[in-house]
């Protein structure tokens, strides 16, 4: 492993799940009492914003509420290192909208889905930091309009960065990805993407992903223990 300079980790809900962020495909999943259709799509926003901003308005206190776990803090420690020993870079790429890994003392992160706590206007296109509720229809702090929604990528929109992060899967020679189902688009091609671009890639996950069958190798068990394993491991502690 010591030749080895940029890395691209991938993180999915797998990840968060152990801090108390629900996973929508696990049978207690955030979805379980809205169809994806409900509360997930441009349309549904269009047709029942009140809904809508109520359900992100959950989703924002919850993340709120959690606290990175030991995959988080082990991201934070191999970042922290990577980027004063002067190794090489370590891009962090996200699906998921909580800012564990900010919190964990990560850098260099990318969320392709979009912030939690984050609110986008619609009037006038600024971005806010944002952590009270939506649902009571607050202004805009740029433009005073009433037209901020949750700064989340829905079904069927395009996801952020793309630019980013396929620019750094080129220069990857370690793509590592933890917690992710494999089954979203475009995430789930991102290891194939990697193999072509010559990098070794590795899965950390509770079970085989359905994209399994392109990494070098797959470690099997929860995020709180594999992660810090493998930082261990890439810190020679």
């Amino acid at each position: 492993m010591d030749d080895i300079r940029n890395i691209v980790v991938l993180s999915g809900a797998g990840i968060s799940a152990e801090s108390g962020i629900r996973t929508f495909r696990a049978e207690d999943g955030l979805w379980e009492n809205y169809p994806v259709e409900q509360v997930a799509t441009p349309e549904a926003f269009a047709a029942d914003p009140v809904l809508v901003q109520r359900f992100y308005d959950e989703r924002r206190a919850s993340v709120q509420a959690a606290q990175p776990n030991a995959a988080h803090l082990a991201l934070g420690k191999l970042a922290s290192a990577w980027h004063e020993e002067g190794r090489g870079e370590l891009l962090l790429v996200t699906q998921n909208i909580d800012d564990l890994h900010e919190r964990g003392g990560a850098r260099n992160v990318l969320h392709m889905h979009g912030e939690a706590l984050s609110v986008w206007c619609t009037a006038c296109d600024a971005r806010h930091r944002w952590v009270e509720p939506l649902s009571g229809g607050p202004a805009c702090p740029s433009c005073g309009a009433a037209s901020l929604r949750p700064d989340i990528v829905w079904f069927g929109e395009m996801p952020y960065r793309m630019d980013e992060i396929f620019a750094g899967l080129g220069r990857a020679d370690l793509f590592v990805s933890i917690g992710t189902s494999g089954a979203v688009y475009p995430a789930a091609g991102f290891v194939q993407h990697a193999r072509e671009c010559g990098a070794r890639t590795l899965e950390l996950n509770l079970e085989r992903s359905q994209g399994s069958a392109w990494f070098d190798e797959t470690r099997l068990g929860p995020a709180s223990a594999l992660v810090p394993q493998w930082v261990a491991q890439m810190l020679h502690l």
